[in-house]
């Protein structure tokens, strides 16, 4: 049973998420920073309200880390890396989980595999306009701050990779799931997810073990076979699915589709592989069934109820203590240096799209978001700490990472939600860009 504190723990986290809903539509922001702001207020580090919600090892989702006792200058690493508390219950971590794999679900049932197929060229060249552009400017980004190959490894992947939690949940709110940017945008994100498979599983190797890439190698391995599983499952797997929730009740068909979306998820998390990228492909499982329109209506409150967890959790999990001057600088340089390249990033695989300038712009707009595969990665830099990474590089790598998530999460939906106001002046710009070369050649 739960102890006397836990519930009424849950009943605050609730209540003060609704509080942060009236707040943001009363000044008609986005509410997914208000969740973020709310979860760090009510955090062990500054009300201390939430104790019991904090867990009691360092629960990132997608990977729980125990941290090893290390001390830096006398401080403990686990006091400072977060704040977080000898927890009760494990209630925001799992309820964090289930909540990024409902929007990963969900992002799933806006593909089928035909689809996914259908669009394979465009995704791949604008997923890879994303990588080569995002991921060289973290790689050199991390090089200059740490100077060290694993440090600045570990930097281009958390610079690097898109929030699909975030940026699913804002299309949803701000209705351009069903536009024409939605597609560059969910295209994109299925390349970021499948290759940050890949990419969790060596850095895991490395730093967890020191640096040995022979089981890196291993870990690529399970990764790509998982993937190749699921892939067997979305092309295989639609009869069964359709069989499976031709149920009498809306109850059953939720408890189903419930239990196969978090099984399945758990499945590859226990392997290695993200959550995330499972639920997304049980998505599409899903989406070629004619039970699609009903699993959307059914389960969107369930979503939306574990999505504000989710993103109370980042706050959660935020110590302002964390943000030396030394640490703030390197995080509004990260800002400054990031923002434009996911921007220009975005466009170019709108435009690859075919897409006008107005809807390539939204679709840079969108991915500028950082969330929560940044802090896997963070986390797991922290949990090599003394081992595959140096342990004050690892921490002040984590501080890095929970301020920019922090500021990407806040700055990039405000860039959705006032991309109407942004885009005639960026719009105007190119367009008198592109006429003074042509005026030009035709004096």
């Amino acid at each position: 049973m739960a102890t006397e504190t836990a519930l009424v723990d849950v009943g605050i986290l609730f209540i003060a998420a609704a509080f942060a809903g009236i707040c943001s539509s009363r000044i008609d922001q986005s509410v997914i920073p208000f969740y973020i702001i709310t979860g760090m207020l009510l955090g062990s580090n500054v009300l201390g309200e939430l104790p019991a919600l904090a867990d009691s090892e360092v629960g990132v989702v997608g990977v729980t880390v125990t941290v090893p006792d290390v001390t830096i200058g006398g401080v403990d690493v686990l006091a400072a890396v977060g704040g977080l508390s000898l927890g009760e219950t494990d209630f925001i971590v799992i309820g964090a989980e289930i909540g990024i794999v409902l929007l990963l679900f969900f992002l799933g049932l806006e593909f089928n595999l035909d689809r996914l197929l259908a669009s394979r060229d465009r995704i791949g060249k604008a997923g890879s306009v994303d990588l080569a552009i995002n991921f060289g400017i973290g790689l050199g980004f991390g090089y200059l701050v740490f100077g060290g190959f694993l440090a600045a490894f570990l930097t281009a992947g958390i610079v690097y990779i898109s929030s699909s939690a975030i940026i699913t949940k804002s299309l949803i709110d701000l209705g351009w799931i069903a536009n024409d940017e939605a597609e560059p945008l969910l295209g994109t994100l299925v390349y970021e997810d499948l290759f940050i498979a890949v990419y969790l599983a060596i850095v895991s190797a490395l730093v967890l073990g020191g640096g040995d890439v022979g089981e890196a190698m291993g870990q690529i391995g399970v990764a790509i076979g998982v993937i190749i599983a699921l892939l067997a499952l979305v092309t295989f797997g639609t009869d069964f699915f359709q069989r499976f929730l031709d149920a009498d009740t809306n109850e059953f068909v939720v408890v189903r589709a419930l239990g196969v979306t978090i099984l399945v998820a758990g499945a590859a998390l226990a392997l290695g592989v993200s959550e995330a990228v499972a639920a997304f492909f049980v998505g599409m499982a899903f989406a070629s069934t004619d039970h699609a329109h009903d699993l959307e209506r059914l389960l969107e409150p369930l979503r939306d109820a574990f999505a504000v967890i989710f993103f109370f959790w980042i706050g959660l999990v935020t110590d302002p203590g964390l943000f030396t001057l030394s640490v703030l600088g390197m995080i509004v340089a990260g800002v400054v240096v990031t923002t434009p390249t996911k921007i220009v990033s975005g466009y170019l695989g709108g435009r690859i799209y075919d897409l006008d300038d107005r809807r390539s712009l939204r679709v840079g707009f969108g991915m500028a978001t950082r969330g929560e595969f940044s802090l896997i990665i963070a986390s797991l830099a922290l949990s090599g700490a003394g081992t595959g990474i140096a342990a004050e590089t690892a921490q002040t790598l984590y501080a890095f990472t929970v301020g920019y998530v922090l500021v990407m999460s806040i700055l990039g939906t405000s860039l959705m939600q006032y991309s109407s106001r942004i885009e005639p002046v960026v719009v105007s710009a190119l367009e008198r860009r592109r006429a003074g070369p042509a005026q030009s050649s035709e004096d």
